[in-house]
Formats: C-alpha cells, structure tokens, sequence
C-alpha cells in the first residue's frame, strides 16, 4: 500500500469512528433537557449521574475499536488538522451566533436559530477538511443548516432548540460514520494491527 493510500486509511480511521458521536450527541440532547429542567434533571444530581454514565460508554467504544481494528497513532500533521478544525469550528459557532442573534450591538438579530446554523457551517467545515464530504454528511448537516435557517425562530432565545437538534444530528451522524467506517476496513475480526504513526 503506498504512503498516500495509508494517509488517507489514517485520516478515515480517526474521523469515521462514529460510535463516538452518539454519546457526544446524547450529551447535547442531555444539555438542552437539563437546561428546560425536564423531569429529574431539575436536580443537579440527576444531570451529573446521566452525565457520568453517557460519558463511560466512551470506554467500551475505544475498545471495540482497539480490539477489532486495532490502533493508530495519527501523524502530527492530522493532529494540527483536527486541532485547526476544531479551533475554526468553535470559533465559528461563537462568532456566528453573536453575529446572527444576540443582544449585541453588532447583531443583525435574524429570526433564526443561531447554533444550528453555526453548528450545521461547522461540521461540514470539519468533515470537508478533515475526511472528505459524504452523501449523509451534507444531508445531516444540510437539514440542520436549513431547519435553523428559516426565519421562523421568532421570540425567546432558540439556543436550546438549536442544542437539541445538533444533538440528534451528531447521533445520526455518528452511527451513518460508522457504518461507512465498517465498509471502509470490513465487519469486525479482531484483526492483527499493530500500533504505528500513520495519518495524513
């Protein structure tokens, strides 16, 4: 296999890991429940325990993808990658916010949903310049650009709205990524791989 070849398995091997994304997305979903104090999660306590036990399925998954797939180190050039996306990303989210509906003086105070579509320009971003775009990257994304787009977000602050539904649509994104992750490098067979640096 040439070198441009593993980079490009490495760069899918680290963005493609979508069983991440669903407690990631369930964490966003938990957020904006806990902020509307839906049920128990009116109480600290409730949040902080749901918290803890969606954080811990994180263990589970890294091993299902250490025992099945085995281990790679990205390269430092994937690490600057992913940390300028993230960076970006952030940034863009904030930025745009404060930009499109805030109290602001430089607020152009659009009736939209602010996080989802500053959430939405993010993950695209991200995956464009990380892994590539896919069909269901720019249908997830693209719906929550759309849905946080039109001027229908009128009255109080969407923002948890917004939380909700980046939720759902890092979760959705999340088992569709592993899915191509499975077809990508085969069904699971505790495969040999040893550990080395390998990224783009």
């Amino acid at each position: 296999m040439r070198r441009g070849q593993l980079e490009t398995a490495a760069a899918k091997y680290w963005y493609l890991r979508g069983l991440f994304l669903i407690p990631l997305g369930a964490m966003f979903v938990l957020s904006a429940l806990g902020n509307w104090q839906v049920g128990p999660l009116r109480h600290a306590w409730a949040f902080l325990i749901l918290a803890v036990v969606i954080g811990a399925s994180w263990i589970p998954i890294n091993r299902y993808y250490n025992d099945n797939y085995g281990r790679i180190s990205p390269s430092t050039s994937l690490h600057v990658r992913g940390a300028i996306a993230l960076v970006i990303g952030v940034a863009a989210i904030l930025a745009g916010s404060s930009l499109l509906r805030s109290h602001a003086p430089w607020s152009l105070d659009l009736p939209v949903n602010a996080i989802a579509v500053c959430f939405a320009i993010a993950m695209l971003a991200s995956y464009g310049f990380g892994v590539g775009l896919h069909k269901h990257h720019v249908a997830i994304w693209g719906a929550l650009l759309i849905a946080g787009a039109l001027p229908v977000w009128n009255g109080s602050d969407p923002s948890n709205i917004g939380f909700l539904l980046a939720g759902i649509a890092v979760a959705i994104s999340g088992a569709l990524d592993h899915r191509l992750f499975v077809q990508t490098f085969g069904r699971p067979n505790r495969l040999a791989v040893e550990e080395g640096d390998v990224g783009a």
